[in-house]
């Protein structure tokens, strides 16, 4: 799968972040505990990245067909104000983000790994997906990473969007303390 070629130029657009989290922040695995809690495995540079687009002035939006509290859990320390959990037709929310940060959708960069996520990737500034994402979601993205999900494919584009906006290096030791 080939990037498309404009994705680059369209970077300098971008002005907030929505992902999904299931196979983008994780791997798409979930474990069921025995009093039926859902458990993920996250990956530290991925949330490292995402604190650091919050206190660059970056929105970030989780858009998740998930349920359980540990994503709140997971994001609101990161400085993640707009979850959205179990959005299972995701338009709506994608376009209450934008109406609630004041953001046009082309101002918005978009990651998910599956089906549910097509819409709002082709609503969105910049599409991109996980490596490991379902054919139709590669077909759909503007940028395959190289990484998987749960593998810093997060951080990957969170830092290529800050690198071509000149932000990567101002508030990444910020965001480490």
């Amino acid at each position: 799968m080939q990037n498309k070629p404009d994705y680059k130029t369209r970077l300098e657009q971008i002005k907030a972040f929505a992902f999904d989290v299931d196979g983008v922040f994780t791997n798409g695995m979930v474990l069921v505990s025995e009093n039926g809690d859902l458990l993920r495995s996250y990956n530290a540079k991925d949330g490292h990245a995402i604190r650091a687009a919050v206190t660059a002035g970056y929105p970030v939006a989780i858009i998740t067909g998930g349920s359980s509290a540990t994503i709140e859990k997971r994001f609101r320390p990161l400085g993640v104000n707009d979850i959205y959990l179990k959005s299972f037709y995701k338009l709506p929310d994608f376009d209450d983000f934008c109406k609630r940060r004041q953001l046009l959708p082309h101002e918005v960069l978009v990651m998910g790994d599956d089906i549910p996520d097509i819409e709002i990737m082709e609503a969105c500034g910049v599409a991109c997906c996980p490596a490991d994402a379902v054919p139709e979601v590669k077909a759909a993205a503007d940028y395959v990473s190289s990484l998987t999900g749960g593998s810093a494919c997060v951080r990957d584009v969170v830092m290529q969007v800050m690198k071509v906006q000149g932000r990567w290096g101002r508030h990444v030791e910020l965001a480490s303390q």
